[in-house]
């Protein structure tokens, strides 16, 4: 059966690969990107080359809550219903430390706009045939809840790691809120070849192909229809990873609660 598949980040790397793999597969692809110029010949670019007419784009920078909550209008009055969520859209360095709100643009992108991307769609996400793919990282660190409300300073490397940890602790609990949906969150493997890492590191250890076949794969594959609320790390194995314990926290309660209460604070205003 043929679904509609959304992936933020689809402009590059393996957001990009993905987007490919999964339209010539056949299934509507919807793309976000946040350059319009990059989004529109990405667009084209893929169904040229897959001969796929049904995909489209969303524009938004996520380091911008508000052009965030514009993009969210828009996917609601154009699709009607979602199957697949790719939270995909993720930050290291940047020339920007932090927003206009004085949050640090690594939660901002990694945690704070996919969280409210998610929650306004679950109207059009919340089915027993639905999947939300949220990309975490091998680097977690324990969240700094002043560090995430934008008030004490915080490097590249610790905010990218609470950022991804912020995000698998929430993939948890909105699995347990979602009987009906599959929720997963997955390691896609490290360093793999992309401008994120080269730009972040100056190496790399994996082709970036290694991270979009796992997210073709946990998007579609009807054997993990099980799985939700579980960790995939892609770094286990050799060919191909398997669910793993992620960090400590993501099984505490009280620190999930209390990392939810300040999000939602924040996206409050």
């Amino acid at each position: 059966m043929k679904k509609h598949i959304l992936i933020t980040g689809g402009t590059a790397g393996i957001g990009k690969l993905t987007a490919v793999e999964l339209a010539k597969q056949g299934h509507s692809v919807s793309i976000h990107g946040r350059n319009k110029e990059k989004l529109e010949d990405t667009i084209a670019e893929i169904k040229e080359s897959t001969g796929n007419k049904n995909i489209q784009g969303f524009l938004a920078n996520f380091a911008d809550l508000t052009a965030v909550r514009q993009m969210i209008e828009e996917i609601k009055s154009s699709v009607s219903k979602i199957d697949v969520l790719i939270n995909n859209a993720g930050v290291f360095k940047s020339s920007v430390d932090r927003n206009d709100d004085g949050l640090d643009v690594r939660f901002v992108v990694n945690y704070l706009a996919p969280y409210m991307l998610t929650n306004e769609l679950l109207d059009v996400l919340n089915d027993k045939e639905s999947r939300i793919i949220n990309l975490s990282s091998a680097a977690q660190a324990t969240v700094s809840l002043v560090q995430l409300a934008g008030k004490a300073l915080i490097t590249d490397n610790e905010a990218y790691a609470q950022s991804k940890l912020a995000l698998t602790m929430w993939t948890f609990k909105l699995a347990k809120e979602l009987e009906d949906t599959v929720v997963i969150a997955v390691n896609p493997g490290s360093l793999l070849d992309t401008r994120m890492a080269q730009e972040g590191y100056g190496q790399t250890w994996a082709p970036a192909e290694k991270g979009s076949n796992i997210l073709v794969d946990l998007a579609l594959n009807e054997k993990y229809d099980h799985d939700s609320g579980k960790y995939f790390d892609n770094d286990k194995g050799e060919e191909k990873g398997y669910f793993a314990p992620a960090h400590a926290d993501a099984y505490d309660l009280e620190k999930i609660n209390e990392l939810i209460e300040v999000t939602e604070s924040i996206l409050k205003g």
